[in-house]
């Protein structure tokens, strides 16, 4: 059974930085793709950062602020936050393209990581 795990979220003031963290688990062969969405309250889940084999892409209101990263030994994927502000406040979710033995690729996704920059 896949999961995704998520973690290093928290409160951090504007201007600050936090490190996400999400691993993904449980039988798999393949990993297409991972990345980090958002939602904030009221608002539509939206892409933050994607990262394959071969690319990187970042939302425009990220880019220069934010770095993804993947660990493929670990099955691992990262979000470094730098210059965080109060708009980045959401809940953060990770999203992982894989397949599992025997079986095709589908989208997973973690329960989310709750994210809060204060001003």
């Amino acid at each position: 059974q896949v999961q995704l795990v998520e973690s290093g979220g928290g409160l951090v003031q504007a201007g600050g930085s936090l490190r996400l963290s999400c691993r993904a688990s449980g039988g798999i062969f393949r990993i297409r793709a991972m990345g980090w969405y958002r939602q904030a309250p009221g608002q539509q889940r939206e892409s933050v950062a994607i990262i394959t084999s071969s690319s990187t892409l970042y939302a425009d209101s990220v880019k220069g602020r934010f770095t993804v990263s993947r660990d493929n030994a670990k099955n691992t994927l990262y979000l470094q936050m730098n210059s965080l502000k109060p708009e980045d406040t959401a809940v953060y979710y990770c999203n992982a393209d894989l397949s599992v033995v025997a079986a095709g690729f589908r989208d997973y996704w973690g329960q989310g990581t709750q994210v809060t920059v204060s001003s």
